[in-house]
């Protein structure tokens, strides 16, 4: 978000190029914090990149040039157009990517990376690119939230930012693209008609989080798309005629 702003506030560059270049700044973040956490798994990797963003959070409020603790003034540079437009290209790699021989590799590093190391997968080399890739557009949509306001403050990427983006996954289905889309929808529509009660809001937030623990800890989706609900199994059966076939 704040290399995008100072590519158009600061440097005057077209905003094409800002966006790109929020998300290769944040693709190189990814890269920084993905090598170095690699010997970390679940909860332990969590804090780390948890951690990674609060330094940055800090760095920026110790930076005059952006503003420091009182912000940085950005244009209004994002329009509806430009979000759908950057979704559905977002949309359509990651889901090209994941259906790719790269993509199946990442998914099966995921279920089982022991597994997936004996089979001869470069499991450091796919957990990386998985770190990149997510940064990278990460970036695009921090580039995009950058210009959606006429400021920005290093206050708006603490933790609480982290959680809205958690929830989003951990509610769609850790393994579903479009449950992703879905639970960001459903929430998006929640948190309008709550944002004039900010507690109320993490209270739900919590709740949801809690029940779909216990109830449904894969998701709304799980490991399905929405695609697999239009589809409907051929049913076998025997030759409409009421002839049969007899085996000799």
């Amino acid at each position: 978000a704040y290399a995008s702003a100072v590519m158009t506030m600061k440097l005057e560059l077209p905003f094409i190029i800002a966006v790109l270049t929020g998300g290769v700044i944040a693709a190189v973040a990814g890269m920084v914090i993905g090598i170095p956490s690699l010997r970390l798994k679940g909860d332990y990797l969590a804090i780390a990149t948890l951690g990674f963003g609060e330094i940055v959070r800090i760095v920026l409020l110790n930076i005059e040039y952006v503003g420091g603790a009182s912000g940085m003034q950005v244009s209004h540079l994002t329009t509806w157009p430009w979000v759908f437009a950057c979704v559905m290209i977002t949309v359509l790699v990651i889901r090209n990517f994941t259906n790719s021989t790269h993509g199946r590799a990442c998914i099966s590093v995921r279920e089982d990376e022991t597994a997936a190391d004996a089979m001869g997968i470069n499991t450091t080399y796919y957990k990386v690119a998985a770190f990149v890739i997510g940064a990278f557009f990460a970036g695009i949509a921090g580039s995009l939230y950058a210009h959606n306001f006429y400021i920005i403050q290093p206050s708006n990427f603490g933790f609480l930012k982290s959680f809205d983006i958690l929830i989003f996954v951990v509610l769609g289905g850790l393994g579903s693209l479009s449950g992703s889309v879905l639970a960001a929808i459903l929430l998006t529509i929640v948190t309008t008609f709550l944002q004039d009660y900010p507690e109320t809001r993490m209270i739900i937030y919590s709740l949801v989080l809690i029940l779909m623990m216990i109830f449904r800890p894969q998701g709304l989706m799980g490991t399905k798309e929405i695609t697999s609900l239009f589809t409907h199994k051929k049913t076998k059966g025997g030759p409409k005629d009421g002839s049969h076939n007899t085996v000799a």
